[in-house]
């Protein structure tokens, strides 16, 4: 599943992983659509981000003056805060430089700005970027990455995926716009959800199917990692979150009746089916966004990829199917020696089936627990 793709890089704290140029700008381009404005005199902090590795700051460095940026901001880790295995050399940028320091170029992080044009060309870009060695290793933490984050109005960047919660947590301390990239599987983290639920952040406009295409100087590990070339994988379950408005997120989903989907669905689960009831939420499932019914007026249980399609004019989410009930929804909760019967019945040996998990359904006889489901009801329900 797309929520286990990069694991093994959490696990192991490999999760350099870098985003194509492309994506960036499709992806800042639907904010800009949006409000072409959005980005006017504004301070945007790029942290974790090295430009000799990194698009973000190629991105708004070389388009600083369409954009009306009042100044841009990176910083960057020091080698040795990084896994050793990468071997990091010292680019030709750094070492030139009459600020060059052996020394700390190992063991400082960089700070990188952008604000006037040095060399006189009547333009601000890339070959105007000042830089300079950070007191400590660059890590977002520190005090003094603290005090930059303090000076920007939006923050754009691909944390390391290990440390997504901290680094939404250390941005949303500071009441700032961000647009930044997580895995999908970050949507249920119980720190991150109420913030989606309560339309304080949302997905952005999104990588095509979902799938991100990143440089990495790790060899892939898992069959969710696709090597595409040299130091390119394909990772599936990638999103980008934010809390910047974009047209996407007020786009309808045309829907059909109940009626219409039992009769002309696509998917053999709903046609000549219908709707299961959960056996322990007052709500229907709902297995493919597609075929949310249009008519239904109580709660519907929908996956958690219905989110990239989330209009907040259209639904209202009022919480998740979830183990702590952490939302009040349940309309029953199974003792263990129910989990151990279930377990039994469906696969014929003993066992514990955690139904307090997420939605249930029983289907001949048997109960099924569905995957992750995002409760929701239509705002306006069609007639």
């Amino acid at each position: 599943m797309a929520n286990s793709n990069l694991g093994k890089a959490k696990a192991a704290k490999n999760d350099e992983f870098y985003t194509q140029y492309a994506d960036i700008e499709k992806e800042m381009n639907a904010y800009l659509d949006f409000d072409a404005d959005v980005f006017r005199d504004k301070v945007v902090l790029l942290p974790c981000d090295d430009p000799e590795w990194s698009n973000f700051t190629k991105y708004f460095a070389q388009n600083f003056d369409k954009l009306g940026l009042k100044k841009l901001i990176s910083t960057s880790y020091a080698p040795d805060a990084k896994p050793k295995e990468l071997n990091l050399q010292m680019s030709l940028f750094e070492q030139e430089s009459p600020k060059f320091d052996k020394k700390k170029a190992r063991t400082n992080g960089r700070v990188f700005t952008l604000e006037r044009d040095r060399n006189g060309d009547k333009k601000i870009n890339f070959d105007d970027i000042e830089w300079d060695y950070l007191k400590g290793d660059g890590d977002f933490r520190s005090d003094e990455v603290r005090a930059l984050r303090d000076q920007a109005d939006i923050i754009v960047t691909n944390p390391p995926f290990s440390l997504f919660r901290e680094f939404l947590a250390w941005i949303l301390e500071s009441d700032k716009k961000f647009v930044i990239i997580g895995n999908q599987n970050a949507i249920t983290y119980k720190d991150v959800f109420p913030l989606i639920k309560e339309n304080k952040i949302w997905l952005g406009n999104g990588f095509t199917r979902n799938m991100a295409h990143f440089y990495t100087p790790y060899v892939p590990y898992s069959k969710w990692i696709e090597q595409e070339g040299e130091n390119v994988v394909r990772v599936a379950g990638v999103q980008w979150f934010t809390n910047i408005d974009h047209g996407k997120r007020h786009q309808p989903l045309q829907l059909m009746t109940k009626a219409d989907n039992k009769k002309f669905s696509k998917h053999k689960e709903v046609k000549g089916v219908g709707y299961q009831k959960y056996d322990n939420y007052d709500a229907i499932e709902v297995p493919f966004t597609d075929a949310i019914p249009s008519d239904h007026k109580g709660v519907m249980g929908v996956p958690i990829s219905f989110l990239s399609k989330y209009n907040p004019e259209q639904f209202e989410i009022i919480g998740m199917c979830e183990n702590q009930d952490l939302y009040g929804l349940k309309t029953k909760k199974y003792a263990s020696t129910e989990c151990k019967a279930a377990y039994t019945a469906k696969f014929g040996k003993p066992g514990t089936y955690d139904l307090n998990a997420s939605g249930v359904v029983t289907i001949g006889g048997i109960q099924e627990k569905v995957y992750q489901r995002i409760l929701i009801r239509h705002r306006k329900v069609a007639k």
